[in-house]
């Protein structure tokens, strides 16, 4: 599979650091004072100082729950997922959709969790029992 590369806007370079090096443990890549480039699971993400960050639309649902759209994140292994969770919890983040199994016993039976980092970008995170279902109806 292809990498992505996307970019998207933060409140500073500091916290961001923080959330994705620190706490996730994202490799760190090219950055100057205004943006920050992540090795983010294989994809390049680059973040961007903006003083024009937008409000959130929750115009999405995870098992009832708003979500807002847009929201990026990645599609884990079990193991990756995991671990993961496991940062985000040991670093207190607070989950929007706490870690939950959905679709258990369908297709497209998985892991999910929900969060935003700490300039409020909203991540979902998601982990297939069988990755050949990731794009099956």
């Amino acid at each position: 599979m292809n990498s992505f590369h996307y970019a998207f806007k933060v409140k500073d370079i500091e916290s961001t650091r923080k959330f994705y090096v620190d706490i996730l443990g994202c490799e760190e890549g090219r950055s100057t004072e205004t943006w920050i480039d992540f090795n983010f699971f294989g994809h390049q993400l680059s973040a961007h100082l903006s003083d024009d960050i937008p409000p959130l639309d929750y115009c999405g649902k995870v098992d009832g729950i708003n979500v807002p759209i847009p929201h990026f994140g990645c599609l884990l292994s079990p193991a990756d997922f995991q671990k993961v969770r496991q940062q985000l919890e040991a670093a207190q983040v607070e989950f929007l959709v706490k870690p939950q199994e959905r679709y258990k016993g369908q297709t497209g039976e998985q892991h999910t969790m929900f969060v935003f980092d700490l300039s409020g970008n909203p991540l979902e995170f998601k982990s297939f029992k069988d990755d050949n279902e990731v794009f099956s109806s």
